[in-house]
């Protein structure tokens, strides 16, 4: 490595005070340009990333419906409350809440095709963002981030979870 590596190296990593704060630092800085991106896209549609996985979740699971609290232990981060978000899906007509009668606690959340038509119109333009994101990267360093990532989240998540 050259003297400029070098300083350039610990000039960096004395803003930090640890390995562990750095790599997190750097992650949650990616993060939030990853995040830019994709916020452009999803503002166009007057869509939050939550509501637009929601979607797919529904969509995959179609044309069964899925309990409230399940769809939100399936989101990618967690949303603490859910009931608003599906409420802001609902007022758009891109989902239905029944609640069976057999069990009134329970509220079944399916996608209508309204959601369905809005997925597929978004689905091109999604692929492109990720590109946007990631693709500069080759199969191989994307692999690697993803086993890392995978690594590094792994003690934090639930037993049941399906990210393990």
């Amino acid at each position: 490595m050259n003297q400029d590596a070098n300083t350039s190296e610990v000039a960096l990593s004395s803003r930090f005070d640890s390995l562990e704060q750095q790599a997190y630092l750097n992650l949650w800085r990616t993060y939030d340009r990853l995040r830019g991106l994709e916020d452009e896209l999803f503002n166009r549609y007057g869509l939050t990333a939550q509501q637009y996985n929601t979607l797919r979740i529904l969509a995959a699971r179609n044309p069964d419906p899925l309990p409230t609290l399940t769809i939100a232990t399936k989101l990618i981060s967690r949303a603490p409350d859910i009931t608003r978000l599906l409420d802001r899906l609902a007022e758009r007509n891109l989902i239905t809440r029944k609640r069976p009668s057999g069990n009134r606690r329970t509220v079944l959340v399916s996608i209508t095709q309204a959601g369905l038509d809005l997925l597929a119109e978004l689905a091109e333009q999604v692929r492109e963002c990720h590109r946007r994101q990631l693709g500069h990267l080759s199969a191989e360093q994307l692999h690697q981030l993803i086993d890392l990532l995978s690594q590094a989240r792994r003690p934090h998540e639930d037993a049941t979870s399906t990210w393990r």
